[in-house]
């Protein structure tokens, strides 16, 4: 039986998470969605597909089981349920997944290129590159789609031997970015570095094109004075 009161937090933890992309700069009409997940309770909460933030509510929100089907009824789910699905079943300790066609996230993913972390920015949120996938292939794309583009997601960070903790972002090749976290608020956060640090090393490159990523002490230092048990950034 579900828990009313965890839901409707949820649903109000998500709602809120939605409205922060718009509000952000990071989503044009409906292109982006908000998750999150609660393992203990068998439940998935995520934005409604097709339906204008403008006019979306707490109450919209849908609620899944872990393996992403209704169980409430209501507004369909966001047509990316599927690749949430496989990024939480895949990627422990991640509680929230979003999704966006930010333009400069999408610029490096229509080029089918990494990010590279040109400076400080970057290490304080990414330890190291945010990796692009590979392709779909036409198979891929038409057998289960969404599915099959967590999959890759997946395929890229263990071939990489990347920490999705550690860079909790990905663009998916001629798509976009998918950002996550230990909560939707810090999920959406991602998305705004993810999309400000795009930017930055774009122009960076067209300033100087044989510009080499920061030196790996420098990406230590930013990095873990923000993450990890001896971070000291901030006041806790």
């Amino acid at each position: 039986m579900l828990n009313e009161q965890l839901i409707m937090e949820m649903k109000e933890r998500v709602f809120e998470a939605n409205l922060a992309l718009p509000e952000s700069g990071l989503v044009k009409l409906t292109w982006g969605n908000v998750s999150e997940i609660n393992r203990e309770a068998g439940v998935i909460v995520i934005k409604p597909s097709g339906v204008p933030y403008c006019t979306m509510k707490a109450s919209d929100m849908v609620v899944t089981d872990l393996a992403g089907e209704l169980l409430e009824a209501g507004m369909k789910p966001s047509s990316d349920l599927a690749t949430h699905v496989e990024l939480y079943k895949a990627f422990e300790g991640v509680n929230a997944v979003v999704h966006t066609h930010s333009k400069n996230a999408v610029m490096w993913a229509q080029a089918g290129r990494e990010i590279p972390a040109y400076g400080t920015t970057h290490a304080d949120t990414f330890y190291g590159m945010v990796p692009c996938t590979r392709q779909l292939t036409a198979e891929e794309v038409a057998s289960a789609y969404e599915v099959e583009t967590g999959k890759v997601i997946i395929e890229t960070f263990k071939k990489g031997g990347i920490d999705p903790i550690a860079v909790p972002g990905v663009l998916v090749y001629g798509h976009g970015p998918f950002t996550w976290g230990a909560t939707p608020q810090k999920a959406v956060e991602n998305s705004i570095v993810l999309d400000e640090i795009a930017e930055m090393a774009c122009v960076t490159e067209v300033v100087n094109d044989a510009v080499p990523p920061i030196p790996q002490y420098l990406l230590d230092k930013h990095y873990f004075r923000k993450h990890g048990v001896n971070a000291y950034y901030g006041q806790y």
